[in-house]
């Protein structure tokens, strides 16, 4: 009898140790989630984020901001020396975006990517490696969203300064569903006084022949018009440099509105910005 009673006390303490053993896992697994999905690092006041598949830049305060391919990025383009820099320098006074230096690499990117689709054999050559339209837009989105988000400092609303850049903007539209064009247009002929008097270099243009270059610039810019028309109004906002120069205010208003993006006033003073924290780095 003594034995049986001894035994039940047994079983007894056997289930009241595995009952604590429960609650101790679920104890520690909820304070996983706690320390690991909510609380930052004292160290390095870093925050951690869940893995949601995103890719994460920091801003100066170490908050995580995401980037994907999905997010409304924002692409300047148009001719060089019509107006890209001044219309990026705005744009980057604005506290929530950051444009940042021409990162040279993406128009050399959609080039090659050009040139493979115009090429009947190169493409064949592709596709028996089994390299498809598929995999090249999903390797070229991952490559040009990585230099676009890391090139420069974080910031909610991410844009791109590559002028011709918007000779693939309906392909640019294709990997990035969401993305908004500015399309900067000056009148040719001060933009081609420009380029030959500042010595810009551009593949095809003859600088010693005023007459090669307005036709260079008249086919350039007819490209890049056209793609605009195909992305449609609510992704493309054509801007005159000269309209924009004298009403700075009423375009920049129109602008950060197709931008969809809060109003700031610092846009209309980028000057004050230069090469500060957050606001407008100059090209060396």
């Amino acid at each position: 009898m003594l034995q049986t009673a001894a035994e039940g006390e047994q079983s007894s303490m056997k289930r009241i140790s595995k009952k604590g053993l429960v609650y101790m896992v679920a104890g520690l697994v909820l304070l996983y989630l706690l320390i690991y999905h909510n609380v930052p690092c004292d160290s390095n006041k870093t925050i951690m984020v869940p893995r949601d598949g995103n890719k994460y830049m920091y801003d100066q305060n170490r908050k995580a901001i995401p980037y994907y391919r999905e997010m409304p990025l924002i692409f300047i383009g148009g001719m060089p020396r019509s107006g890209t820099t001044l219309m990026r320098a705005m744009l980057d006074a604005h506290p929530e975006v950051r444009c940042g230096e021409e990162t040279r690499v993406i128009p050399r990117l959609l080039g090659m990517r050009s040139n493979w689709e115009r090429s009947e054999l190169e493409k064949k050559r592709l596709i028996e490696a089994g390299i498809t339209d598929n995999v090249i837009d999903s390797a070229l989105a991952a490559f040009m969203l990585e230099i676009i988000a890391l090139h420069g400092e974080a910031a909610p609303y991410l844009c791109n300064k590559d002028p011709f850049t918007l000779k693939s903007s309906v392909y640019l539209k294709k990997i990035f569903p969401n993305a908004k064009f500015i399309f900067m247009i000056r009148d040719g002929r001060g933009t081609v006084h420009s380029i030959i008097s500042r010595k810009v270099t551009i593949t095809g243009f003859n600088l010693n022949d005023y007459k090669q270059c307005l036709s260079k610039w008249s086919t350039a810019m007819e490209v890049m018009y056209a793609q605009c028309l195909q992305v449609g109004a609510s992704s493309c906002m054509p801007v005159y440099y000269e309209q924009l120069v004298l009403q700075p205010e009423l375009w920049m208003r129109r602008i950060i509105k197709f931008l969809d993006i809060p109003w700031n006033s610092s846009v209309l003073h980028h000057e004050d910005f230069i090469d500060k924290p957050g606001g407008v780095s100059v090209s060396k």
